[in-house]
């Protein structure tokens, strides 16, 4: 057999493992009922259908029970079109095919030291992949991608790409400026090139941002015009604040017994110039010291942590956050932390804060019960200790 030949039995091996892998899952949630299957996908693609429509964007709501509003930049809505032009069934499919393509390459370019810089270096490095995709699609945020429909684990593989590709076919910031455009929350790398100092890149990126948000402007000016000077001053419309999904810093100050008011909001401010301060400058650190993994990895959690609202899903970022931790899979204490960090996220943890809290146990249910509903978003504080300051001390102690 020719090595030509033996790369593509291995590669197809591998996508085999893939299939058989995620099998479960897919089937799993694309036979859900209708009415709660890929339910964002649905907002996604009547937003696009408004569109097709001349109707407004930001004043539908999908059918019962969900009642979900477009919550996104009118960019999205214009980016949606094409999915709103095909019939529901094969939206459902070709939009859950692009998110394992998209974790795909998330998994590829986080885990490049374990893989090798090149994945055609042999059998292992395929099944090593194949290992890892089928292993994060498990992850709750990944598996929460699939059951809604969403598109944060995309807007992941964009900025993932853009920071670390060696040599990109595209103008670095492209990626980064579109994922900003589509969704705010990847805003966050436009402060870690600027403090970077990756000058180029960041004014493409600032570039993009700005055309594509000015584009529905010349297109959809009303829509833009509700998106921009209403639907976005409005945190309620994203839904319910307090609920156990909402794992940002301010969804846990909320759950702990603290009412949405203004004191709230100062303690929020305070925690948000504490660990942004902390992140950015850690993922600085990184960045000069050529662990741009790293560096990525904490961004990503800034985008979780410091925004008003973060979901579950968003949470997409914790497979960055194990390539970074894995390295090169040469360090044992490493692969181990990685390992407890995959479980952690695998678990859904949150839930059973819900369910300690529903038992009602003087002291313990009140107490612990919210404390274990905040797990995903306390773990991703802690991730950020473990990137910016365990993490370096490990490799150098080495």
């Amino acid at each position: 057999m020719t090595r030509g030949a033996r790369h593509l039995w291995v590669w197809t091996t591998a996508g085999l493992i893939i299939l058989l892998g995620i099998t479960p899952l897919v089937e799993y949630w694309l036979t859900n009922p209708d009415d709660q299957r890929l339910v964002d996908l649905d907002v996604y693609r009547t937003g696009g259908q408004m569109v097709l429509e001349g109707r407004p964007v930001y004043d539908f709501f999908t059918p019962a029970p969900q009642l979900l509003p477009f919550t996104y930049p009118p960019v999205a809505a214009l980016l949606a079109v094409p999915l709103a032009m095909m019939s529901w069934e094969t939206a459902q499919w070709v939009w859950t095919a692009g998110i394992f393509l998209a974790l795909g390459v998330t998994v590829a370019y986080s885990f490049r030291e374990s893989l090798g810089d090149r994945l055609a270096l042999g059998k292992h490095a395929a099944w090593l992949f194949a290992f890892l995709v089928v292993a994060c699609s498990y992850l709750m945020p990944i598996r929460d991608q699939v059951r809604f429909g969403q598109v944060d684990i995309l807007l992941v593989a964009l900025c993932l790409a853009d920071c670390v590709a060696r040599r990109p076919w595209w103008p670095r910031g492209l990626l980064i400026g579109l994922a900003t455009a589509v969704k705010l929350t990847p805003g966050v790398f436009l402060i870690y090139l600027l403090i970077t100092r990756q000058w180029r890149t960041f004014w493409i990126a600032t570039l993009v941002t700005a055309l594509l948000t000015l584009l529905p402007f010349a297109v959809i000016p009303q829509d833009a015009a509700d998106f921009w000077f209403s639907a976005l001053l409005d945190p309620e419309r994203l839904g319910s604040n307090a609920a156990t999904t909402n794992q940002s810093t301010r969804g846990m100050l909320i759950r702990l017994y603290l009412p949405s008011d203004l004191l709230t909001s100062l303690i929020w401010l305070a925690l948000v110039a504490v660990v942004g301060w902390y992140g950015f400058r850690h993922a600085r650190q990184a960045y000069l010291a050529k662990d741009t993994m790293t560096a990525v990895a904490l961004v990503g959690l800034m985008a979780v942590l410091l925004s008003p609202v973060a979901w579950i899903h968003h949470l997409a970022w914790v497979v960055v956050v194990l390539g970074a931790i894995a390295g090169n899979g040469a360090d044992p204490v490493r692969l181990r932390v990685a390992t407890g960090v995959w479980l952690y996220y695998v678990v859904p943890i949150p839930w059973w804060g819900v369910a300690l809290r529903a038992v009602e146990i003087p002291v313990v249910s009140p107490v612990l019960g919210r404390i274990v509903q905040n797990a995903f978003g306390l773990g991703a504080l802690a991730l950020v200790w473990v990137l910016g300051t365990w993490l370096p001390k490990r490799r150098y102690s080495l």
